[in-house]
């Protein structure tokens, strides 16, 4: 794993610097307006991402530095002028599959010589895999990691200028404000309140592709959602790699805000909008911020709290800081103070030397905590983790029958969840049209789970009343009320 420098605590980009890049983009502008390449007429960008809710973030400021730069959002790699690709580091097939996708702008470039493509995120972050690019995708015009995403301007503007190719690796990672947005969806808006990771999870990578825990000021935080609300945002999840621990790095005082402090002063603001955060860490998630839940009406009733294993051993392996009994604990406070509170979690099958009891131990967990919800991965080793060099790394046969069995058995949890919810009406987010029938709408509630139902296309962004009436494991079917 490539060395990375320690993160500067609470760094912030001057003014200047983002200023500078603001210019960067006038000057692109100026030189598309001055070849008659605005409006319809107008160069076009695309984007693709890969990864997490930090990533799509990313990309709608990468967009909104597109916008800045006079490009307009385009459908397909085929139309775009500039593609940008944000990758993904979790998994090796993540990056595999990046890399496929990049392999395919060859040709791209052979019909558009004009092409720029730019290749950004965790992936890149790592310097092998940007040399990689550099010297076996000779078509690929520059690199910019997770440090860099306010230098897409200065990147595009040298690019157009005929300037050399660039491969960005950063040596810190700063926060950067003001830069603009270009929001994908009209309703529903990611709102990052920090950055990066002190956690070291022995099977994890982000720590080395992300940087330390960097917390945005409460004030730029606030105004970024009253820009959101005035948009016309009412879902609104507020992002962090582990968003509990927000502010820790800014603290000078007990009396300093926490996590529990910025929910609070969301929920405070004007408008009909609902809050749901993401990721938590269940050695910082704190009475207070679940005393915010239970008092914020405009927080979603439902809490992702990653527990990836049941098993002390297999957590102590895993450097995850916390027990079973302690997360039991935990869970046992947040139903007490939240009862009809919806949780997920996030779980790990056949982590290196994972036994049957270890594994029997995870199972025991999902009957005491009840998921509505999991999201569950077989264990994949990432070159440069700990994780990748312990000793006992199980059978692939044996982790997906483990696999097997634990989804077998969160499916009918998840089955009985949702009988909860049979006669009852609920708040329903409004999010589009069903995959699987165009003539039925989907939504959220909780927002765990879709639920479908028949009604008016104007009412997509909006809250609207279902009474549910049938169940699945996965989703809930209703009428309009």
């Amino acid at each position: 794993m490539e060395k990375h420098n320690e993160t500067k605590t609470g760094a912030f980009l001057s003014p200047d610097e983002i200023k500078r890049q603001l210019t960067a983009a006038d000057r692109v502008r100026l030189r598309f307006a001055s070849q008659g390449k605005v409006g319809e007429n107008a160069p076009g960008y695309y984007i693709l991402t890969f990864g997490c809710q930090q990533n799509e973030a990313d990309s709608e400021r990468l967009g909104g530095l597109c916008v800045s730069m006079g490009y307009r959002r385009v459908e397909t790699m085929e139309e775009a002028d500039l593609i940008l690709v944000n990758t993904c580091a979790i998994r090796e097939h993540a990056e595999k599959k990046a890399l496929s996708i990049i392999g395919s702008c060859k040709h791209l470039r052979e019909k558009n010589p004009g092409l720029l493509v730019g290749i950004g995120g965790c992936m890149v972050t790592q310097k092998h895999r940007a040399d990689k690019l550099k010297n076996s995708y000779p078509y690929v015009t520059f690199t910019f990691d997770t440090g860099a995403v306010h230098l897409l301007p200065t990147l595009v503007a040298e690019a157009l200028s005929g300037g050399k190719r660039q491969f960005i690796h950063s040596e810190t990672y700063e926060i950067a404000e003001g830069i603009p947005l270009d929001r994908t969806s009209k309703h529903m808006a990611w709102l990052s309140v920090m950055y990066g990771c002190n956690n070291f999870c022995s099977y994890c990578i982000v720590p080395y592709v992300r940087g330390r825990e960097r917390s945005r000021r409460m004030e730029d935080i606030l105004a970024e959602a009253k820009m959101l609300i005035a948009d016309g945002a009412k879902d609104i999840i507020l992002l962090g790699q582990n968003v509990n621990s927000y502010g820790k790095d800014l603290a000078v005082s007990e009396n300093d805000p926490d996590f529990s402090d910025v929910v609070r002063a969301v929920c405070a603001l004007d408008g009909d909008f609902r809050l749901r955060f993401m990721t938590s860490h269940p050695k910082d998630a704190s009475d207070r911020l679940i005393s915010a839940i239970a008092d914020c009406p405009k927080v979603a009733r439902h809490f992702h709290l990653p527990v990836q294993s049941g098993s002390d051993e297999i957590l102590r392996r895993m450097n995850r800081k916390y027990t079973s009994a302690h997360y039991k604990s935990l869970i046992d406070r947040l139903k007490a103070a939240v009862p009809d509170i919806s949780i997920t979690s996030d779980i790990i099958v056949g982590f290196p030397g994972e036994t049957e009891e270890d594994f029997e131990a995870t199972l025991d967990m999902l009957r005491y905590v009840q998921y509505d919800m999991i999201f569950s991965f077989i264990y994949s080793p990432r070159p440069g983790t700990p994780a990748a060099e312990m000793e006992n790394q199980i059978p692939h046969e044996v982790s997906t029958a483990r696999f097997e069995r634990l989804l077998a058995l969160q499916n009918e949890i998840s089955r009985q969840r949702n009988e909860r919810f049979l006669g009852k009406t609920l708040r329903v987010l409004v999010e589009g049209i069903s995959k699987n029938d165009e003539n039925m709408l989907t939504g959220r509630g909780d927002p765990v789970r879709p639920i479908h139902f028949a009604g008016s296309r104007d009412l997509i962004g909006q809250f609207a009343e279902v009474e549910i009436e049938k169940i699945t494991p996965f989703t809930l079917e209703g009428k309009l009320v």
